[in-house]
């Protein structure tokens, strides 16, 4: 890609993202997991996504600049939501539109993509506990595969933009299943941070949904022996902790 960079403008584990004019550029970086792999799949994802109508970044172009694989895409205008969400008084209605977006992600199948209860199996055989192990795989294995369009990582950092007018960004793990566990992995990834946010949310969704809270809930332990796959030694007892089956928060 021959593209001026501009200033950085978000960071993450995986990638950072730079500012470049009309578009940004998300690089992963050199230190990531296959990142050329990364960049494509995730350019391929957004071309889904998009191609359904939801409101996501629009791909430019997929290569390297300086020796790192990444993606040129559409500016998000706007904080995210998270940034929103703490206003006086905001809380509510912030809630509800996370709900709302997540919900139309939900209303498409996520044919072509990868099964969200294969990923968690496959980072809960990574835990060094057989036992517990052995007990979290049988009960995933009786929880329902689904057929929905899940992103993943959704969390109101993942939210850009005002009202009416979000994008919702970071893909790559966008995936094919129950929406109650995609629920649930946005209650553990909120949780660390705003936990009182995170079980708010929870109800939202279901409210807004129709779905039940408990039934979200079940997937919590799976969700959270998963999640501590992700390299977070910081929050390992608490993922731990809820990774015991019949906790609930």
């Amino acid at each position: 890609m021959d593209l001026p960079l501009g200033p950085l403008i978000g960071s993450g584990k995986e990638a950072e993202v730079f500012d470049a004019g009309d578009l940004v550029v998300k690089l992963y970086r050199t230190t990531a997991a296959a990142p050329k792999r990364a960049a494509f799949r995730e350019a391929s994802i957004l071309a889904l996504i998009e191609s359904l109508g939801l409101p996501v970044p629009s791909v430019h172009a997929v290569g390297q600049i300086d020796g790192r694989w990444g993606i040129a895409m559409t500016r998000a205008e706007g904080p995210p939501l998270a940034d929103a969400i703490r206003a006086p008084g905001r809380i509510e209605a912030c809630l509800d539109r996370m709900a709302r977006l997540q919900i139309a992600i939900h209303g498409h199948p996520g044919t072509h993509l990868g099964s969200l209860k294969a990923r968690l199996a496959a980072n809960i055989a990574r835990m060094p506990d057989e036992a517990l192990r052995r007990r979290l795989l049988h009960g995933l294995a009786a929880l329902p595969d689904g057929d929905r369009l899940c992103h993943g990582d959704f969390h109101p950092w993942n939210i850009l933009g005002p009202p009416g007018r979000e994008v919702v960004v970071d893909w790559l793990d966008a995936c094919t299943g129950d929406p109650a566990a995609d629920v649930c992995r946005s209650y553990v990834l909120i949780r660390p941070v705003a936990p009182d946010l995170a079980m708010a949310y929870v109800e939202t969704y279901a409210a807004a949904a129709g779905e039940s809270r408990d039934r979200i809930l079940a997937w919590l332990p799976f969700a959270a022996a998963a999640r501590l796959a992700e390299g977070v030694p910081d929050q390992a007892g608490a993922l731990l902790a809820m990774a015991e089956p019949g906790t609930l928060p």
